[in-house]
Protein backbone atom coordinates (compact mmCIF):
# COMPACT_ATOMS: atom_id res chain seq x y z
CA UNK A 1 0.00 0.00 0.00
CA UNK A 2 1.32 3.87 -1.17
CA UNK A 3 1.99 5.77 1.25
CA UNK A 4 -0.07 9.33 0.79
CA UNK A 5 1.11 12.85 0.70
CA UNK A 6 -1.40 15.15 3.04
CA UNK A 7 -1.22 18.75 1.14
CA UNK A 8 -0.99 20.25 4.95
CA UNK A 9 2.20 18.23 5.55
CA UNK A 10 3.95 19.93 2.68
CA UNK A 11 3.43 23.01 3.61
CA UNK A 12 4.93 22.28 7.22
CA UNK A 13 7.68 20.97 5.59
CA UNK A 14 10.77 23.01 5.94
CA UNK A 15 12.43 24.21 2.53
CA UNK A 16 15.61 23.68 2.18
CA UNK A 17 17.41 26.46 -0.47
CA UNK A 18 20.62 26.01 -1.72
CA UNK A 19 22.99 28.51 -1.34
CA UNK A 20 26.15 29.10 -3.75
CA UNK A 21 29.50 29.21 -2.42
CA UNK A 22 31.26 32.28 -1.83
CA UNK A 23 33.96 32.50 -4.45
CA UNK A 24 37.49 32.07 -3.37
CA UNK A 25 40.08 34.81 -4.47
CA UNK A 26 43.34 32.69 -5.58
CA UNK A 27 46.48 32.97 -3.78
CA UNK A 28 50.04 33.25 -5.65
CA UNK A 29 52.59 31.28 -3.51
CA UNK A 30 56.62 32.03 -4.43
CA UNK A 31 58.11 29.02 -4.90
CA UNK A 32 60.80 28.21 -2.67
CA UNK A 33 64.51 28.44 -4.24
CA UNK A 34 66.90 25.93 -3.93
CA UNK A 35 71.11 26.68 -3.23
CA UNK A 36 72.02 30.01 -3.15
CA UNK A 37 68.76 31.41 -4.03
CA UNK A 38 68.22 35.08 -6.21
CA UNK A 39 70.00 37.10 -3.91
CA UNK A 40 72.94 38.91 -4.22
CA UNK A 41 76.54 37.97 -2.73
CA UNK A 42 78.33 41.13 -3.70
CA UNK A 43 78.09 42.69 -0.19
CA UNK A 44 79.39 39.57 1.41
CA UNK A 45 82.44 39.32 -0.69
CA UNK A 46 83.63 42.98 0.27
CA UNK A 47 82.63 42.51 3.48
CA UNK A 48 84.95 39.53 3.34
CA UNK A 49 87.44 41.17 1.39
CA UNK A 50 87.76 43.70 3.96
CA UNK A 51 88.11 41.48 6.74
CA UNK A 52 90.80 39.63 5.44
CA UNK A 53 92.56 42.73 4.97
CA UNK A 54 91.72 43.87 8.13
CA UNK A 55 93.21 40.30 9.79
CA UNK A 56 96.48 41.57 7.53
CA UNK A 57 96.86 44.27 9.14
CA UNK A 58 95.86 43.14 12.46
CA UNK A 59 98.90 40.36 12.66
CA UNK A 60 101.43 42.52 11.18
CA UNK A 61 100.64 45.29 13.38
CA UNK A 62 101.01 42.95 16.05
CA UNK A 63 104.30 41.62 15.09
CA UNK A 64 103.16 37.85 15.29
CA UNK A 65 105.04 37.25 12.33
CA UNK A 66 108.28 38.84 11.24
CA UNK A 67 107.55 41.88 8.18
CA UNK A 68 110.53 39.15 6.04
CA UNK A 69 107.64 36.67 5.73
CA UNK A 70 104.49 39.04 5.93
CA UNK A 71 104.90 42.67 4.96
CA UNK A 72 102.14 45.12 5.68
CA UNK A 73 100.08 46.31 3.70
CA UNK A 74 101.29 49.67 3.30
CA UNK A 75 104.67 48.17 2.47
CA UNK A 76 103.32 46.01 -0.36
CA UNK A 77 101.18 48.71 -1.60
CA UNK A 78 104.42 51.32 -1.65
CA UNK A 79 106.20 48.69 -3.29
CA UNK A 80 103.43 47.85 -6.09
CA UNK A 81 103.17 51.80 -6.88
CA UNK A 82 107.27 51.61 -7.19
CA UNK A 83 107.14 48.91 -9.98
CA UNK A 84 104.42 50.63 -11.47
CA UNK A 85 106.51 53.60 -12.15
CA UNK A 86 110.19 52.22 -12.54
CA UNK A 87 109.25 48.42 -13.37
CA UNK A 88 111.20 45.43 -11.56
CA UNK A 89 113.90 43.16 -13.51
CA UNK A 90 114.82 45.20 -16.38
CA UNK A 91 111.02 45.63 -17.38
CA UNK A 92 108.11 47.74 -16.74
CA UNK A 93 105.06 46.51 -15.41
CA UNK A 94 103.15 46.29 -18.43
CA UNK A 95 105.99 44.18 -20.22
CA UNK A 96 105.54 41.77 -17.56
CA UNK A 97 102.14 41.52 -17.63
CA UNK A 98 102.25 41.43 -21.44
CA UNK A 99 104.58 38.55 -21.71
CA UNK A 100 102.39 36.45 -19.35
CA UNK A 101 98.96 37.51 -21.12
CA UNK A 102 100.25 36.52 -24.58
CA UNK A 103 101.51 33.18 -23.22
CA UNK A 104 98.15 32.23 -21.49
CA UNK A 105 96.53 33.89 -24.36
CA UNK A 106 98.03 32.11 -26.95
CA UNK A 107 97.76 28.49 -25.00
CA UNK A 108 93.94 28.88 -24.65
CA UNK A 109 93.64 29.55 -27.94
CA UNK A 110 95.65 26.23 -29.67
CA UNK A 111 93.75 24.64 -26.92
CA UNK A 112 90.32 25.35 -27.37
CA UNK A 113 90.76 25.21 -31.12
CA UNK A 114 92.01 21.56 -31.08
CA UNK A 115 90.03 20.36 -27.92
CA UNK A 116 86.68 21.45 -28.65
CA UNK A 117 86.38 19.25 -31.50
CA UNK A 118 88.25 16.68 -30.35
CA UNK A 119 85.68 16.45 -27.52
CA UNK A 120 82.56 16.74 -29.45
CA UNK A 121 83.83 13.44 -31.37
CA UNK A 122 84.82 12.03 -28.18
CA UNK A 123 81.70 12.14 -27.23
CA UNK A 124 79.70 11.16 -30.47
CA UNK A 125 82.05 8.41 -32.09
CA UNK A 126 83.62 5.38 -29.95
CA UNK A 127 86.57 5.05 -31.99
CA UNK A 128 87.42 8.40 -30.77
CA UNK A 129 87.00 8.12 -27.24
CA UNK A 130 89.03 4.50 -27.70
CA UNK A 131 92.28 6.45 -29.43
CA UNK A 132 92.04 9.63 -27.06
CA UNK A 133 91.09 8.70 -23.54
CA UNK A 134 93.98 6.85 -22.84
CA UNK A 135 96.77 9.56 -23.44
CA UNK A 136 94.46 12.07 -22.00
CA UNK A 137 93.50 10.08 -18.74
CA UNK A 138 97.56 9.02 -18.72
CA UNK A 139 98.69 12.63 -18.81
CA UNK A 140 95.71 14.88 -17.24
CA UNK A 141 96.77 13.84 -13.67
CA UNK A 142 100.50 14.64 -14.03
CA UNK A 143 101.62 18.19 -12.49
CA UNK A 144 102.96 20.33 -15.24
CA UNK A 145 106.31 20.57 -13.39
CA UNK A 146 106.49 16.65 -14.29
CA UNK A 147 107.11 17.16 -18.07
CA UNK A 148 108.57 20.71 -17.67
CA UNK A 149 112.26 18.91 -18.36
CA UNK A 150 110.81 17.01 -21.40
CA UNK A 151 109.29 20.28 -22.85
CA UNK A 152 112.82 21.66 -22.26
CA UNK A 153 115.08 18.78 -24.04
CA UNK A 154 112.31 18.28 -26.83
CA UNK A 155 111.79 22.20 -27.35
CA UNK A 156 114.48 24.03 -26.34
CA UNK A 157 114.29 27.22 -23.57
CA UNK A 158 112.11 29.41 -26.25
CA UNK A 159 108.30 30.61 -26.15
CA UNK A 160 107.51 27.49 -27.57
CA UNK A 161 108.24 25.14 -24.76
CA UNK A 162 106.33 27.57 -22.40
CA UNK A 163 103.57 27.62 -24.64
CA UNK A 164 103.18 24.38 -24.83
CA UNK A 165 103.47 23.73 -21.60
CA UNK A 166 100.94 26.37 -21.13
CA UNK A 167 98.58 24.56 -23.84
CA UNK A 168 99.14 20.87 -22.00
CA UNK A 169 97.90 22.07 -18.75
CA UNK A 170 94.47 23.72 -20.25
CA UNK A 171 93.51 21.13 -22.88
CA UNK A 172 92.55 18.46 -20.64
CA UNK A 173 90.02 20.30 -18.99
CA UNK A 174 88.42 21.77 -22.46
CA UNK A 175 87.97 17.98 -23.84
CA UNK A 176 86.84 16.37 -20.56
CA UNK A 177 84.41 19.07 -20.52
CA UNK A 178 83.12 18.93 -24.29
CA UNK A 179 82.71 15.11 -24.07
CA UNK A 180 80.34 15.41 -20.61
CA UNK A 181 78.77 18.36 -22.74
CA UNK A 182 77.58 15.46 -25.04
CA UNK A 183 76.84 12.99 -23.51
CA UNK A 184 74.53 14.94 -21.57
CA UNK A 185 72.65 15.65 -24.79
CA UNK A 186 69.01 14.22 -24.10
CA UNK A 187 67.99 11.57 -26.98
CA UNK A 188 64.36 12.85 -27.44
CA UNK A 189 65.82 15.96 -28.93
CA UNK A 190 68.26 14.52 -31.31
CA UNK A 191 65.23 12.22 -32.13
CA UNK A 192 63.05 14.86 -33.08
CA UNK A 193 66.05 16.58 -34.89
CA UNK A 194 66.54 14.20 -37.35
CA UNK A 195 62.92 13.23 -37.31
CA UNK A 196 62.19 16.74 -38.95
CA UNK A 197 64.53 15.96 -41.36
CA UNK A 198 68.14 17.73 -39.71
CA UNK A 199 71.21 16.60 -41.74
CA UNK A 200 74.26 15.69 -40.01
CA UNK A 201 75.70 19.04 -40.29
CA UNK A 202 72.76 20.86 -38.51
CA UNK A 203 72.10 18.38 -35.83
CA UNK A 204 76.02 19.09 -34.78
CA UNK A 205 75.40 22.59 -35.18
CA UNK A 206 72.50 23.25 -33.80
CA UNK A 207 71.51 20.71 -31.42
CA UNK A 208 74.92 19.30 -30.35
CA UNK A 209 77.22 22.09 -29.77
CA UNK A 210 74.41 24.27 -28.39
CA UNK A 211 73.72 21.96 -25.97
CA UNK A 212 76.83 21.15 -24.53
CA UNK A 213 78.22 24.88 -24.86
CA UNK A 214 77.55 25.37 -21.16
CA UNK A 215 80.15 22.45 -20.24
CA UNK A 216 82.47 23.73 -22.88
CA UNK A 217 82.18 27.26 -21.11
CA UNK A 218 82.87 25.90 -17.67
CA UNK A 219 85.94 23.76 -19.22
CA UNK A 220 87.52 26.91 -20.52
CA UNK A 221 86.80 28.42 -16.83
CA UNK A 222 88.47 25.69 -15.31
CA UNK A 223 91.24 25.76 -17.97
CA UNK A 224 91.58 29.26 -17.08
CA UNK A 225 92.60 28.19 -13.98
CA UNK A 226 95.08 25.70 -14.37
CA UNK A 227 97.08 27.76 -16.79
CA UNK A 228 97.80 30.87 -14.16
CA UNK A 229 98.87 28.33 -11.83
CA UNK A 230 100.90 26.44 -14.59
CA UNK A 231 102.34 30.02 -15.80
CA UNK A 232 104.39 30.81 -13.07
CA UNK A 233 106.11 27.08 -13.70
CA UNK A 234 106.39 27.96 -17.38
CA UNK A 235 108.31 31.24 -17.04
CA UNK A 236 110.71 29.52 -14.76
CA UNK A 237 112.54 28.71 -18.21
CA UNK A 238 114.83 31.25 -19.23
CA UNK A 239 112.15 33.98 -18.89
CA UNK A 240 113.27 37.27 -18.66
CA UNK A 241 109.54 38.46 -18.84
CA UNK A 242 106.58 38.09 -17.31
CA UNK A 243 104.44 38.34 -13.74
CA UNK A 244 105.92 34.79 -12.84
CA UNK A 245 109.94 35.59 -13.29
CA UNK A 246 109.06 38.32 -11.47
CA UNK A 247 107.84 36.36 -8.55
CA UNK A 248 110.72 34.21 -8.96
CA UNK A 249 112.68 37.07 -8.94
CA UNK A 250 112.14 38.63 -6.05
CA UNK A 251 112.08 35.62 -4.21
CA UNK A 252 115.69 34.99 -4.83
CA UNK A 253 116.23 38.68 -2.84
CA UNK A 254 113.88 37.61 -0.25
CA UNK A 255 111.81 39.98 -1.25
CA UNK A 256 108.42 39.11 0.22
CA UNK A 257 106.45 42.78 -0.80
CA UNK A 258 107.69 42.09 -4.52
CA UNK A 259 106.49 38.53 -4.40
CA UNK A 260 102.89 39.98 -3.00
CA UNK A 261 102.83 42.69 -5.67
CA UNK A 262 103.22 39.91 -8.38
CA UNK A 263 100.78 37.88 -6.83
CA UNK A 264 98.15 40.58 -6.07
CA UNK A 265 98.77 40.60 -10.16
CA UNK A 266 98.11 37.40 -11.18
CA UNK A 267 95.04 37.69 -8.93
CA UNK A 268 93.44 40.55 -10.88
CA UNK A 269 94.28 39.41 -13.83
CA UNK A 270 92.46 35.65 -13.44
CA UNK A 271 89.36 37.54 -11.71
CA UNK A 272 89.13 39.89 -14.87
CA UNK A 273 89.34 36.63 -16.83
CA UNK A 274 86.38 34.85 -14.97
CA UNK A 275 84.45 37.87 -15.60
CA UNK A 276 84.54 38.06 -18.92
CA UNK A 277 84.06 34.29 -19.35
CA UNK A 278 81.21 34.76 -16.85
CA UNK A 279 79.64 38.00 -19.45
CA UNK A 280 80.46 35.49 -22.69
CA UNK A 281 78.64 32.83 -20.96
CA UNK A 282 75.46 34.99 -20.11
CA UNK A 283 75.61 35.88 -23.66
CA UNK A 284 75.87 32.63 -25.28
CA UNK A 285 74.03 29.93 -23.12
CA UNK A 286 71.14 32.81 -21.05
CA UNK A 287 69.16 29.60 -20.67
CA UNK A 288 71.70 27.74 -18.56
CA UNK A 289 70.55 27.03 -15.13
CA UNK A 290 66.62 27.93 -15.90
CA UNK A 291 65.35 24.77 -16.98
Amino acid sequence: MTDMVIPGDIARAPVQTTTSPEPVTPRLVKMRSFGIGEGSTVILSLLTGVGILTLWWLVTQTGLIAPLFLPTPAEVMAVAISIYEDGYANATLWEHVAASLTRILSALLIAVTLGVPIGLLMGLNRWAKGIFDTPIEFYWPLPPLAYLPLMIIWLGIGEASKITLLTLSMFAPIVLSAQAGVRSLPLERVNAALSLGASRFQLLWEIVLPSALPEILTGIRISLGVGWATLVAAELIASTRGIGYMIMSASHFLATDAVFVGIGVIAVCAFAFSLAMRLLEGWLVPWKGKN
